[in-house]
Formats: C-alpha cells, structure tokens, sequence
C-alpha cells in the first residue's frame, strides 16, 4: 500500500463520525515492520497533529496527549515492537483510542475478522503463503468458530485446506484420511506440508489421539492406532494383546468420539476402506475368530466383527446347535450397528432360524391331536407360524445368493440344510404324518372335513348375503401364511377392520377346482373334454377364465369379473367406469402359481410381491372405486420345499395307465375301481361322478416326468388345503365404529420409553434399559428411535444409540431394550441439567426428554487443539 493510499484511508478514518462521549479521535498507527518510518514526517492531515514514536519519547508524547492538549486529533506512528503492558508507558492511552495498520497481514487480519493481537499477527505472518490467496482467505472468513490463539489458527489454515466448515479437529482429521492413507498421494496432506501446517497438524493429531511417531509418522499406522484405541471402549484391551504399541487408553475417549461419529455420518466409504485395512494389517479376522460372540458383539467399527460372529453362529448350527436365545440377542445388537446391511441377508436368516428352533422347542412332543377340525384350527392360530419362518428364512436366502459372501455363502448353505431338515423331515413329516391319520377316512367318507367352512360354499355364505358392494380378491396360490403377514400390514397401514378366517379349498387342491368353487353355483360336476382332461362345470357351465364374468352375472347382473394386471394399467377414469353399477366384483390376481411356471425357487418372492400387490389393490378399491368390503381369498395353497427329493419322498402311482384320468404330483383321479397302492382315497365331488380320487400322505410326490417337483400343490396338506378368508372393512371418518374405536384404528407407531430408575450418571461409559410400551400388531407399527444425550444448550455430548422399536410379544419383559453409552472427553459439572433424549428416527413424533444429572469424579485431560 503506497503512502497516498494511505492518506486517503487516515483522512476517511478522522472524518467519521465520533464514538458517544469523545471529542476527539486519537489513531495509533502501529508499523513493526518500519515499512513506513521515513514518510511519516511527509505525511500532513488537516486538523490532525502526527507524532512519532521513536523509543525516547514516550512519555513526552503521554504528556501532550493526556495534559498539554486534550481536544486535538492526534495520529501516533508507532514501530516499536509489541512490548509487556507493564513496559508500556501508553498503555492506558491505547485502550481507549483507535488502531491502525497499513501492512498487508493487517489489511488480510481485517478482511477476516480476525483478532489483531501479537499472536494472531506472527500466525498470519508465519502462514502468508497461505493467506495470499483470495480463496483460502475466503474460507478462513466462513469458518464457523472463534481464532484467538495459535493453535486455533494452525486450525483454522487446516480446516480452510481441508474444506471443514467448523473449527473442529475432529473434521480435520477425517477430511485427511478420507483423501487416502498415503502421505504422497493424500492432496489434503500435501496441501498441509505445501504451505507449513504439516507439523502442526501431527501435533494436534498427537494431543487429541496419542499417536506419534516422530518423522516416521504414517496415516496408516494412524488409521490402526484410531481404530484400536476405539475399539478399547467396547472390547476388552487383554483381547487385543501384542496390538499394545496401537493403544492408548487415555486417549480412548477422543477415539471413540471420533469413530463413532464417522460411523454414523452420511459418509461413510472411506472409513469401510480403513476399516478392512486396519484388518488385515492387524491380522484381526484371525484373532476375532478365536474369540466367543459376546466378546464381540458390542464392537461396531469392523467389518469383520459380523463375518466372525456369523461364522461362528453358522458353524454352531451346523452342529446342531441352536441357542434361540443367544441369536436373538445378538441379532437385536448387530442390527443397529453401521455396517448391519452388508450382511442383514445372513443374520435375518439366522433369526428364522432361531424362530423355528423355537417352534420346534414348544411343539417337541410332537403332533398327536386326533379330530380333523381341531388339527385345522391348531393350524390356523398356531402352526403356519413355521411356513411363515421358512418363507422369511429362504426370502432371506435368496437375497443373500444375489449378494455372495465369500466367507460365509457356503456356510450359510450349510445353514439351509439344516433348516431343510427342521422344517422339512420334522414340521411337513409330523404334521403331516397326524394330519393324513386324523383326516384320511372323513375324506374317504365325505371328501371334505366335517366342522370346516368349505370353500364351495364362498360364494353363498360370503358374497350374497353382502348388502354392500363388495369386491371379491382371488389370488392364486395365495396360501394361509402369506394372507397372515397380509392381514398384519393391512391392519397397520390402513384404516380399517380385518378378520382372517379360513376355508377347506376344494380336492383336488388345484386352480380349475378351487376356482370353480368360488364361484356362484348350485352343483359342481366333471366332465371329460376331447383332449382326455376334465372340465370343471358350474350347473353345467364352463368355469375357465373366460366365462366367470357369466356365471357371475347369472347369480346377478350388476356382477363383473376383472384382472389386476386390467385394472393396474387403466387411468382411474376408466378404473371407475369398470365397476360403476356393480355390487359384485371379482378381482382375479396371479402372481404366486405364475411365478412357479417359471422357477421354483421364485415362489417365495413372489409371496412378498403379491401381499405387496394386494395392498395396492385395497388401496386402488378404497381410494378410487370407493369400496369398503373386501374379501381375499385364494383358489389353493401349495408346499415348497427348498431340498432336492429323494427317492422316500416320491411313490408310485400303481394303476394302469388307461385307467388314469389326470396324474400331477399332489393328487390322481382315476376311472372307477382303480385301487392304487400307497395313496389316500378321497371322495370327489361327495361321490356324484364316475371317476376316483387318490392324494399321497404327508408330502409325498407321485412320480411323474418333468420338472416341478419342489413347488406343488393339488393334495390334502394343510399348506395346501387350508385357503384364506379375509375379510377388510374400510372405516371412514364417520363410521360410528371408527369413531367409537379410533384408538383402536388409526396407525400409530410404538413408543420407548426409558425403564432405568436412576437418573444419575457417575461413569463416561454406562448402560441404560428402556422398553417399548406397546407390542407392534394392529394399528401399531415398528419405529425406530435415536437416543443420546444433551446439554442445557442442546449440543450433543454422548455418541447416539439405536432402538429398533419392531417386538411383536405381549409379554412386555421381552420389549426391553439396552443401550450402551460413552459421554463426550469433556468436563461435566453436577450442578447443570442435562437431557436424555429419544428421538423417533423418521422426525414425525416430538422428541422426550429425560433430566440427568452428570457427576463425574474425575477431570477430563485438556488439549491445546481441543
């Protein structure tokens, strides 16, 4: 800055107007550098007297100004070097006066806001360099946080470098290792050592973690000293014996804070990458492996850590040893740990797993009740639980067969075997095995079970008796368990009332028969068509797709029937108009039997597929065709099984083949008088027909060429014959019964609560319970909460902990949950609240707060950086 622009700069300075309560202006131009010691005496302001400091002079100056002249401008060249206020004659004089600078470290101080202190100064002067550019200048100006000492400024270059919006070293330092654990190619780093703040930001590294290592220094030994000090916090330090040079247990608390944060931040990537370095490097696979699951399972920030704990539950069950319990446990606190989705597959697997050895426990004794509709009802309020668990394990492995695992897929085979075994030899043979003895002479006699709603009687004791409109759901092959899991999200997402009963699917357990059933009709009959197979006659109509529209519209004309797959692609426009005048709507849906045409092994996704397409479905009929009744229901269930069949489980048909009228692997009908061995009986159509029906036992196939031999259906099993009736009632508003139960009704979320009577905290690590008022089911749906701790201002000073509100028991000591807690590296004092907070997840429910009173007995080390 030339000696004119200087001028121009004290003369605007003198101009403006004075502060309250002075009568003149007295400016200190202050010049370390004596840039301008020889224009000072040329320098001439109008109205302003220009005295130079020279180090002899002091106290006459003092003297002109504070008693020779008290009401002139005075401008004081200073370039004396800063000196202690006690050796500072003008002292008194400066405070109450103003300052100037004309070098270029004042001009950029001023720019920035920042303090005009000796230390800031020799700071911005060490770093010119750096504050050359605009841009750096920039973003040391954005930085959220106060800069009045060194190290804050050796802070705020690092956090400008690193593009950090805070004063935060914590933000520093995962700005660095985000870029890379090479030193050379890491462009943070270089950027430090390109303009000097490389040392200082390994002494702020050394302060807030414990690491150093001299010249020798290395991100990557950093990154294994991080981790490990963390890990200390949830691990045992005996268990990482020989890692001793990475640990540093004062410092434990900086390094979980600073793990943990970075866990649960958006970003997450780069830390995955550390993490699985810091693995190998530190061979910890190999020594977590030899360790038991509990050591392990509250330690978040290794990847390895679930691989270990699957590993070791997969090779548990493998040798038949299933702890329910124990899987339980470790599911609900994996689940809620950051890198939970990598192997979500595998755990959720382990958790069916573990439901169905918990089945297996309460029905150890086996299946022996002796009357068919009591089998039927134990079934429908009890047993399909382990069709459920089986779909949810093989769903569960199929995901993982998309996602391989090296580690664990063939494991986890191992795992489905065992399964296969539990579900298939135990559940389908001994409830198979009770149901084919307890119902094989009713079906001989009657051909259906006595004290069971038949499905041929859908029609008449469901549809015509409706004095609404009612629209009517068949799904295909949309067995009992899957309408279940329907039931219960229908309940929770949509305004209604749902009842979920059960009907006896017409034998043979197939489509043309189950279909036909469900429709109007007086009498069921077959006869044979020219191709040999039989047709299904409804009072002797055809009852193929193509002519339910007619029978419908016979029983009564305001009736139609339509395809989902029509009424998904219409406008809602044309939608209504389909259904305008009707009373009666048949919605006929193929997404299971479909699925089966094409894989087996696709049956249980498309389950999921179709309980998801019949919500849409309600909601297409409650939202745009303005129904309120609904029925679904199904033509026939089916049994998958996952395991190749050996030859135990397929039987011979033993007829001749002229006398066979249609053969598939579930079921046979045959001319009169064949008499085949090893099949049940079943009356057909209560005798009126000129052909036999047979059905294997339990789930046994009939041999037969082709393929299809896991999913099938057309017998006598439970899973096969038990069809769902599910009744939907859509409450508006107005309805008396809504309004009247609108508790009951409207979808809620569950609530947490803290169960934990002390609200005292004397530990930086502790553990709290908390439990989940109510049980999910009905109107209540699963939440997930965020907990954590607060001061009176609100700023967070505990890592946060996950609760994953979804426990379905009545039983409210099974809703507990337990949260691990690590407060802050920072002082705490016991006479200030702090605040408890539980958060739900998704931001729609205010968050609670529980007081605590925090008294620590030991001080928190303090750190020039932190």
């Amino acid at each position: 800055m030339d000696i004119d622009t200087i001028k121009q700069d004290l003369i605007r300075r003198f101009a403006a107007p004075l502060p309250e309560f002075y009568q003149r202006r007295i400016i200190f131009w202050y010049d370390e550098e004596r840039e301008f010691e020889d224009q000072v005496g040329e320098l001439a302001l109008d109205g302003v007297t220009v005295l130079a400091l020279t180090g002899s002079n002091t106290f006459a100056v003092k003297k002109r100004l504070c008693e020779d002249d008290l009401t002139s401008n005075f401008l004081v060249y200073d370039p004396r070097p800063s000196t202690q206020d006690d050796d500072n004659w003008l002292i008194n004089v400066q405070l109450y006066s103003e300052e100037f600078r004309a070098d270029l470290n004042s001009i950029w101080m001023d720019e920035m806001g920042l303090p005009a202190t000796p230390i800031i100064r020799n700071q911005v002067k060490r770093y010119q360099k750096f504050f050359r550019s605009q841009k750096h200048r920039n973003a040391v100006k954005k930085l959220v946080g106060s800069v009045s000492t060194t190290p804050q400024m050796h802070l705020a270059v690092m956090a400008a470098l690193s593009g950090c919006s805070r004063l935060q070293p914590s933000a520093v330092l995962r700005a660095v290792l985000n870029a890379g654990l090479e030193l050379e190619t890491n462009s943070v780093y270089q950027s430090f050592a390109n303009y000097g703040a490389d040392q200082a930001f390994w002494v702020m590294v050394s302060q807030g973690t414990g690491y150093s290592e001299g010249e020798d220094c290395s991100l990557g030994r950093l990154a294994i000293h991080l981790l490990l000090t963390a890990a200390t916090r949830t691990m045992h330090t005996d268990l990482l014996a020989g890692l001793d040079a990475f640990l540093s247990v004062p410092h434990q608390a900086y390094c979980y804070d600073f793990v943990s944060d970075w866990l649960h931040s958006q970003d997450t990537t780069q830390l995955y990458e550390i993490a699985r370095y810091v693995e190998q490097e530190a061979r910890l696979p190999q020594r977590f492996s030899k360790l038991p699951v509990t050591d392990l399972v509250d330690t978040a920030c290794f990847p390895c850590v679930d691989e270990c704990i699957l590993t070791s539950l997969m090779k548990e069950i493998g040798n038949h040893i299933i702890q329910v319990e124990s899987i339980r446990l470790v599911v609900e606190k994996r689940r809620t740990m950051p890198w939970y989705q990598s192997v979500a597959s595998y755990y959720e697997g382990l958790l069916q797993v573990a439901n169905m050895q918990a089945f297996f426990t309460e029905h150890s004794a086996g299946f022996h009740t002796v009357e068919p509709h009591r089998i039927w009802r134990e079934y429908t309020s009890d047993y399909y639980r382990m069709d459920t668990y089986y779909r949810l394990f093989h769903l569960c492995f199929q995901r993982s067969l998309k996602e391989s695992h090296p580690l664990l897929d063939d494991l986890f085979k191992q795992v489905a075997d065992k399964v296969e075994g539990l579900y298939t030899h135990w559940f389908l043979g001994q409830l198979g095995q009770n149901w084919s003895d307890a119902c094989a002479e009713t079906l001989e006699k009657h051909g259906h079970i006595l004290e069971v709603p038949q499905q041929t009687d859908f029609y008449a004791q469901k549809v015509r008796p409706s004095e609404n409109r009612v629209f009517v759901i068949v799904s295909d092959a949309f067995r009992y368990e899957a309408a279940a899991s329907l039931a219960e999200d229908l309940r929770r997402e949509m305004q209604c009332k749902v009842t979920l009963g059960s009907c006896e699917g017409m034998f043979p357990t197939v489509t043309k028969y189950g279909m036909a059933a469900l429709l109007p009709h007086k009498k069921l009959e077959v006869k044979p068509r020219t191709d040999g197979t039989l047709a299904v006659l409804a009072d002797g109509e055809p009852t193929d797709a193509g002519y339910r529209d007619k029978l419908l519209k016979k029983a009564n004309p305001a009736s139609v029937a339509l395809k989902y797959e029509e009424i998904l692609l219409l406008k809602r426009q044309d939608r209504q108009a389909l259904v305008k005048g009707m009373s009666v709507v048949y919605i006929y849906h193929d997404t299971v039997d479909k699925a089966s045409h094409t894989s087996d092994s696709a049956v249980f996704s498309a389950c999921e597929e179709a309980i998801s397409q019949i919500k849409n479905l309600a909601r297409i009929i409650v939202n745009d065709f303005g129904g309120t009744n609904i029925l679904v229901t199904a033509d026939h269930g089916f049994i998958y099984t996952y395991s190749p069949l050996g030859e135990d489980d397929k039987v011979d048909r033993t007829t001749p083949t002229e006398q066979d009228v249609e053969v598939d692997r579930r079921y046979l009908i045959t001319q009169k008088g064949a008499q085949p061995r090893y099949l049940l009986p079943i009356r057909l159509l209560d005798g009126n027909t000129g052909y036999e029906a047979f059905a294997p036992r339990e789930y046994v196939r009939i041999k037969k060429k082709g393929g299809g031999l896991n999913f099938v259906h057309g017998g006598i099993s439970l899973q096969e014959m038990v069809v769902p009736v599910l009744e939907f009632q859509f409450l508006r508003n107005s309805y008396k019964e809504y309004q009247r139960n609108r508790d009951k009704i409207d979808t809620k979320p569950v609530t947490v609560s803290l169960l934990s009577a002390s609200r005292k905290i004397s530990n930086m690590i502790f553990s709290l319970n908390f439990y989940q008022k109510e049980a999910v089911g009905g109107n209540r749906e699963a939440a997930r909460y965020l907990v954590y701790f607060v001061d009176e201002n609100g700023q967070k000073i505990s890592d946060t902990g996950k609760i994953i509100a979804d426990k379905t028991s009545d039983n409210a000591q099974e809703r507990t949950f337990r949260c691990n807690f690590s407060l802050r590296s920072q002082k705490y004092s016991n006479r200030q609240t702090y605040f408890l907070v539980i958060a739900d997840e998704s931001g729609l429910q205010a968050p609670e707060k529980e007081e605590f009173q925090i008294d620590i007995a030991f001080a928190v080390d303090d750190f020039n950086f932190f």
